[in-house]
């Protein structure tokens, strides 16, 4: 893959963010065989993807977002299987709209009471059937150890869309994809000449969507200074996982951690907050003593990345400002998953090299 050294004018939002996909094609020049070698392969951690890896799928679905109707057919006589055991949104209802805005079919579970899993089927003998009835399953459940017990047994792919407080790695990946398309140099050989300070609000080892963003970030250390930890938790706490710390050293970011939000705030080209996380069998709020409001001392330039759902820690008087790309990042989500949900079922190389 070639990365083009050039500079870009920054695509300002005139409201709030979405800056047009195709900055991001201009930065990333060609598609690569690493689409292809993602056909029928499980999706279970943000560690599996390089950051060659994560560029093609980005360039695929800036495609895709610059031209929709020119990819209408890619998965028609597919079907997905979407089982949300768990509380969702906006993360089942982009899985099930990439998959429809390519023509495929869905079979949708979104109670796992109604499922012979109530009777006590195991997941093994769930994960035969689903090889009988679909042709990629989309999984999110509370229990972490749901897709080691189905793995095996499956042989059609899988995607992880969270899995209680593990990891959300699609999720991930659509971040990063609204981060590039909001400065689209960082994707460049130029990004070490600009590179951008992340503020992450909350616990990551609490919470699976930065666990996952962390790994991401960790791939792009030429565009990353510094991450930055805001918490509110007791020292004590454990802020990362066992292998989290050691990522972001070996990667060569600077880690700073902090309790006082609107010191560091004047500081931070890119804010993530997201206050809520599963844990057992509930939703646990970390970061609540912050809030981003149209009063927080943000840098004129910063924006604000949040995977949604939000609560009070993000005030809807920040929706019309120039700070919103959560927005953006939600609608990219679709984007980005129709690009993965391509390429896991064996239908890349009908749309890769479309121009």
């Amino acid at each position: 893959m070639t990365i083009k050294d050039v500079s870009f004018e920054r695509d300002r939002p005139d409201v709030c963010g979405d800056a047009h996909p195709k900055a991001l094609l201009k930065a990333i020049q060609e598609d690569g065989d690493y689409l292809l070698k993602l056909s029928n392969q499980h999706v279970v951690s943000a560690d599996q993807f390089s950051q060659l890896g994560m560029l093609q799928l980005f360039r695929l679905a800036a495609k895709y977002e610059a031209n929709p109707r020119r990819f209408s057919t890619s998965l028609q006589g597919k079907i997905l299987i979407s089982a949300f055991y768990e509380p969702s949104t906006r993360t089942r209802l982009s899985f099930e709209s990439a998959w429809h805005r390519l023509g495929g079919d869905i079979m949708s579970i979104t109670d796992r009471s109604t499922t012979g899993i109530a009777k006590g089927e195991c997941l093994s003998d769930v994960a035969e059937m689903f090889n009988n009835y679909g042709d990629c399953v989309v999984l999110r459940d509370n229990n972490e150890t749901s897709l080691e017990e189905m793995i095996d047994s499956l042989r059609i792919p899988i995607i992880n869309a969270g899995n209680g407080s593990d990891e959300h790695p699609t999720q991930a990946l659509a971040d990063m994809y609204a981060l590039f398309k909001w400065r689209p140099d960082l994707v460049t050989d130029e990004a070490d000449k600009a590179p951008i300070k992340i503020g992450i609000i909350g616990v990551p080892d609490k919470m699976r969507t930065v666990r996952s963003f962390i790994k991401c970030l960790v791939k792009f250390p030429k565009a990353i200074d510094e991450i930055v930890i805001i918490h509110d938790e007791e020292s004590s706490t454990q802020l990362f996982g066992e292998e989290q710390r050691e990522q972001i050293e070996q990667a060569g970011i600077r880690i700073r951690t902090t309790r006082d939000l609107e010191q560091v705030l004047p500081e931070l080209d890119v804010v993530y907050i997201n206050a809520i996380s599963w844990e057992g069998d509930t939703f646990s709020t970390y970061g609540s003593e912050f809030h981003l409001t149209t009063q927080s001392p943000l840098k004129d330039s910063a924006i604000i990345l949040h995977p949604l759902a939000r609560g009070q820690e993000l005030s809807t008087d920040l929706d019309s400002t120039p700070h919103n790309w959560y927005f953006s990042q939600a609608r990219g989500a679709v984007f980005l998953r129709m690009a993965l949900l391509t390429c896991m079922v064996q239908r890349a190389e009908r749309v890769i090299d479309v121009v």
